[in-house]
């Protein structure tokens, strides 16, 4: 390998997601003294020159390697576990942060079945000493509060029939709760509806608001992200994981965006919603999740995230 694309190879091998670990054995583990120090000279972005005249590592990119050899790890640890923990964790992950992430509950609190629900709130309770619930009534002090314990309290009628009077009635409210761009929308019916009734139900809900409208109820709730994030994980789940997918799958994302990609990915990897999450995301890029995975991720972390989303083909 020419000099030149050695060093533009093992650079993408230290950036994107995950790293490449078979480069790092056929190409680092092969360079004597004069060359690692040629690199370091000509990678500026991962080293600077010292003021006693040496390249030394970007202590922030040191942090964040740290964290890409750790990301197969995670994955595997993450997609190994059985269901119930695996979203008991990812609740209890998201509300230790400083600032609790709502998202991440809203996705497993609208997404699973409700006896998957049930169970990730009974592993909850064997590995925290603590009911989801109370945590998250504990953790978040913002009006949410009321809508996301609802959300995760909730078990639904998942049967196939819906009352289509009684969901074009309940679309009436939100279209009454949206109107003069009222801005208070966790309100004592909407927390009912979105938290009790069937995901059919909420579906129908969403066409007929649309029929009312001509607008998506998810586009009129620009306003406030809670609310969008809970009517499209409840209504169209493929059109907000896709969403986070083409977000985060960039090679110049934070540290939680990265995160997202592992979450999105390896708790829907025995969804039916894989499928059309792949669908969606091709039409929304334009180039298929496969590709774009290639394209940022690297060695081991890549070839994991590949076999995963390859079950859905």
């Amino acid at each position: 390998m020419a000099e030149a694309n050695a060093y533009a190879a093992l650079t993408k091998a230290f950036s994107g997601l995950g790293v490449d670990e078979n480069l790092f054995i056929s190409t680092l583990g092969k360079w004597n003294r004069h060359q690692r120090q040629s690199y370091r000279a000509s990678t500026p972005g991962f080293f600077k020159e010292d003021e006693r005249q040496f390249q030394r590592w970007n202590d922030q990119h040191i942090l964040q390697l740290r964290q890409e050899f750790l990301r197969l790890k995670d994955a595997v640890l993450l997609y190994t576990m059985h269901p119930w923990e695996r979203d008991a964790r990812v609740f209890k992950e998201a509300l230790l942060l400083k600032v609790p992430r709502h998202d991440v509950l809203i996705e497993a609190a609208c997404t699973r079945s409700s006896e998957d629900l049930l169970g990730a709130r009974k592993a909850y309770h064997s590995l925290f000493d603590h009911s989801i619930e109370e945590d998250i009534a504990f953790n978040i002090q913002t009006p949410e509060r009321k809508l996301l314990v609802a959300l995760v309290s909730s078990y639904r009628y998942e049967g196939p029939r819906v009352n289509d009077d009684l969901a074009k009635s309940e679309a009436k409210v939100f279209v009454n709760a949206l109107k003069d761009g009222k801005k208070n929308l966790i309100e004592e019916e909407i927390v009912r509806i979105l938290s009790t009734r069937s995901k059919l139900h909420l579906k129908a809900i969403y066409s007929h608001y649309k029929e009312i409208t001509g607008k998506f109820l998810d586009e009129d709730l620009d306003g406030d992200l809670t609310l969008k994030q809970v009517v499209q994980c409840l209504c169209v789940p493929q059109a907000y994981f896709s969403q986070i997918l083409i977000a985060s799958l960039n090679l110049d994302v934070d540290e939680s965006a990265k995160d997202s990609v592992t979450r999105v990915i390896v708790t829907r990897a025995d969804d039916d919603d894989m499928k059309l999450i792949k669908e969606e995301f091709h039409s929304k890029c334009g180039t298929t999740l496969a590709a774009k995975i290639e394209e940022v991720a690297n060695g081991s972390y890549k070839d994991f995230l590949l076999t995963i989303i390859a079950k859905a083909d």
